[in-house]
């Protein structure tokens, strides 16, 4: 008999649970809705892209699209396909790469976070330097000489003559190349900074090795800043060392960014945490 208003208090919450479910349920109803017709409307503008979702509450104005381990952005309506990163420069927070991270964990450790539609070259949206004829490596290579590198397409910086000397390829709009440019400067390394265009920065690369000041232009290309023509001063400028970065990178199968080549020729895919790069960076496994 104890049980009996035990029971009835139960039973007393069990409508409230009910229409707290269902007022759950109509508030989320118009967003499926709008997802579905995002939905409808890109699969009839990208029919040979497979979608696996779209969402549309991330970012006021804007579809998220997910396609695989791929993410790009659309407006509502798909008429607009936007490719590449969004910044929230309220919180400094690289939208894109945290959203991929969340989609595929693994590419902490891996290659970088790239933001790219499967039809995106069918879509006249291809990268913005044309790509050599060189095939690239199904499998990167776990070792390399950079002998063959010139030193036009070089950016020297860092710590002191006797500190760990390591080559960075890497790219001025991927957001854990940033991480690791700040990592390096903390462990005072000496490091060598060869661009390569993965997310069409390939202008800004440019930009960088012909200032006078590569080191500052450098800073000013990863804070996000303008690199002016002044600083490129009145002196020709080759940017053939690029190329060659790109070919490389290509030959070796380094498809993201970063890429870090020790002195003795070892490569490490991804930003790691400064425990590890330091351990790595003095002959550590």
């Amino acid at each position: 008999m104890r049980l009996l208003p035990v029971l009835g208090l139960a039973l007393s919450t069990l409508p409230t649970i009910a229409e707290a479910r269902a007022a759950t349920a109509t508030r989320t109803r118009p967003a499926l809705a709008r997802d579905a017709a995002a939905m409808r409307a890109l699969t009839q503008r990208l029919p040979r892209t497979t979608v696996t979702k779209v969402d549309c509450g991330q970012i006021p104005g804007i579809c998220e699209v997910q396609a695989g381990t791929n993410l790009f952005y659309i407006d509502p309506s798909a008429r607009y396909l936007i490719v590449g990163r969004i910044y929230d420069m309220e919180t400094h927070q690289d939208l894109t790469a945290a959203r991929l991270l969340a989609i595929n964990p693994d590419m902490l450790v891996g290659a970088s976070a790239t933001a790219k539609a499967p039809e995106a070259n069918s879509a006249g949206l291809a990268p913005s330097h044309p790509q050599s004829a060189s095939a690239p490596a199904s499998v990167p290579a776990q070792k390399v000489s950079l002998a063959s590198l010139p030193a036009n397409g070089a950016i020297e910086w860092g710590g002191a003559a006797n500190a760990p000397k390591v080559t960075v390829f890497s790219d001025f709009h991927c957001g854990y190349c940033r991480a690791l440019h700040q990592t390096l400067k903390a462990i005072g390394a000496r490091v060598t900074e060869r661009p390569i265009s993965i997310l069409g920065t390939r202008a800004i690369s440019e930009a960088v090795i012909c200032a006078e000041d590569t080191s500052a232009a450098m800073e000013r290309a990863y804070g996000d800043q303008d690199i002016s023509q002044k600083d490129q001063g009145a002196r020709a400028c080759d940017t053939s060392g690029l190329d060659a970065n790109e070919a490389f990178a290509r030959t070796h199968g380094f498809t993201g960014t970063p890429v870090l080549v020790r002195e003795d020729g070892a490569v490490l895919l991804g930003f790691r945490p400064r425990e590890f790069l330091e351990s790595w960076l003095k002959g550590g496994a």
